[in-house]
């Protein structure tokens, strides 16, 4: 009854009022607009991803001769072209002064784009390089995401920003683990698969055709009868600060740059470590556990799609646990440290190593004179006649700390991130950090299939493992410059007394205590939160 009683008074006073910034319907408004930014960026991050674990054996039926490395630079031409116009496609939305016209543009490009790489096997000329242009489109089209995380900081109040970029999270996080839920899921169709109006319509095409049918759905949402813009970030702050301008606003709270860089050097990491498990999946579970290209794109979209169950899980348990501990040390434990073993785990432990596949000289035999395909790690990788293999149990103990690790720590690093830069607008930071995330999977996927057809596995997870330490190590280093801004929150504890966000306790007395004291008051404070 106790129990019943507290959650009644919850729901009680979590009925929404008209306050001095907006009326009720406005705020209903404001989050529709909100939930259409979850859903662009969520299907961006699910372009990117549907298509990984089936790009290499699309790629070999498209040109045979186009060889693992060449793999890389699909998968890292979609980033590269979101890095380069991000930039663009930001500036865009600032001079306008609104983010419609940009996002459907980007929409439609996407649309065309994801059509672009269904019909690769339909057009004549060099397959491989109209994959590069297509994926490349795809990523221009993905820049929006710069604009939708600018909307998102403009149009939320200081208290919803951090469960606004909790969500933003989550949709990302869950359109890269779903993806390949989705090409697992049209596998059955087959590498032949059936022609609808003469387009090929297969299990490698099938990733394309769903992304045009899902941005024909977000290109309506933001169609002037669905979507209107709700700029309410600037009006807070400026009643909250006192000030009379916006510039003046900006200028009174100052972010801590070294913790706002080191936390998008994390998420850099972070992203990089986690894009290895999507671009390497396939073509390491065809090499190390002798599986055919249906088999290893199967059991790994399944395997991803379980994977994005427990990040589900693992995002619900975020929040209680950082009411129990720290933010800073469920990311340094919780995340990264997860992740850390992740990439212990993957490094080989079999007795010996796996079987070889030899494929010819010229790298071109793929199947065996009674048609059956040929299996086991190329002849041409020389690290597979003396590298011990990855067991399965191994890589699927690995995959789940991994999955465990990546949602805490990506989560996380963009809450923290978005107390330290304080009540100010965050589209340029934000930015900054989807360039992060961008140069990541662009470094990521060459990097790692250089670095595994090379050298192998030793070398791939002992790299990305030592990338991890490092930036555990430096988080620790400047731990306590990770604060939100003082003067803010005590501020916006007056101001908002009920307001669910850290609470900084503050007396009369506190400037006239020592520096190293008051910088140990804070912290411990903040550890509270």
């Amino acid at each position: 009854m106790d129990w019943y009683r507290k959650v009644l008074r919850k729901r009680r006073s979590a009925i929404p009022v008209d306050d001095d910034l907006e009326t009720v319907a406005e705020r209903k408004k404001r989050w529709r607009s909100i939930y259409a930014i979850y859903f662009t960026m969520f299907l961006m991050s699910l372009g990117f991803s549907i298509i990984l674990t089936g790009v290499w054996p699309y790629l070999d039926k498209l040109d045979s001769t186009a060889g693992k490395e060449f793999m890389g630079w699909v998968i890292a031409a979609n980033p590269l072209g979101q890095m380069l116009f991000s930039p663009l496609v930001g500036w865009w939305g600032d001079k306008r002064g609104s983010i419609r016209l940009p996002l459907l543009s980007t929409l439609a490009l996407f649309t065309f784009a994801s059509g672009m790489y269904s019909i690769l096997e339909v057009v004549p000329g060099d397959k491989k390089m109209y994959m590069v242009a297509a994926r490349f489109l795809v990523g221009v089209s993905s820049a929006n995401i710069a604009v939708a995380r600018s909307y998102l900081s403009a149009a939320t109040k200081f208290v919803e920003r951090t469960h606004a970029v909790s969500m933003v999270s989550l949709a990302q996080v869950l359109g890269f683990v779903v993806g390949p839920g989705l090409q697992a899921a049209v596998t059955p169709l087959g590498e032949d698969g059936v022609y609808f109006l003469n387009l090929p319509v297969n299990m490698y095409t099938m990733p394309g055709w769903i992304n045009v049918i899902m941005g024909i759905v977000n290109f309506i949402l933001f169609l002037p009868w669905n979507f209107t813009e709700h700029r309410i970030a600037i009006r807070e702050a400026m009643r909250d600060e006192g000030k009379q301008t916006e510039e003046e606003t900006w200028k009174a709270i100052m972010p801590d740059h070294l913790g706002a860089w080191t936390l998008i050097g994390a998420f850099f990491v972070l992203v990089f470590n986690f894009v290895l498990i999507e671009t390497l999946g396939t073509s390491l579970t065809m090499d190390q556990f002798e599986w055919s290209k249906s088999e290893a794109l199967y059991y790994v979209g399944v395997l991803l799609s379980i994977g994005a169950v427990i990040s589900c899980i693992t995002f619900v348990m975020i929040e209680p646990l950082c009411k129990r501990f720290n933010e800073r040390k469920v990311l340094f434990w919780g995340g990264l440290m997860f992740m850390v073993i992740g990439r212990i785990l993957c490094i080989p432990w079999g007795p010996d190593p796996p079987k070889i596949a030899y494929l010819g000289p010229f790298n071109n035999v793929t199947k065996y004179p009674n048609g059956t395909e040929i299996l086991g790690c190329p002849s041409t990788q020389e690290w597979c006649t003396y590298t011990p293999r990855v067991t399965v149990t191994q890589f699927l103990i690995g995959y789940l700390f991994t999955t465990t690790g990546y949602p805490v720590g990506v989560t996380l690093i963009q809450t923290i991130f978005s107390k330290v830069l304080g009540p100010r607008p965050q589209g340029v930071w934000m930015g900054l950090m989807t360039g992060a995330g961008c140069a990541s999977r662009i470094f990521g996927p060459v990097f790692v299939t250089i670095i595994y057809t090379r050298y192998g596995t030793y070398h791939t997870f002992g790299i990305t493992g030592l990338t991890l330490i490092v930036c555990m190590l430096w988080l620790q280093i400047v731990d306590k410059r990770l604060i939100p801004p003082q003067a803010t929150v005590s501020k916006l504890k007056h101001k908002e007394p009920d307001a669910d966000i850290p609470l900084v306790q503050s007396t009369s007395n506190d400037d006239q205590r020592p520096n190293g004291a008051r910088e140990s008051n804070r912290t411990r404070e903040s550890d509270k939160v």
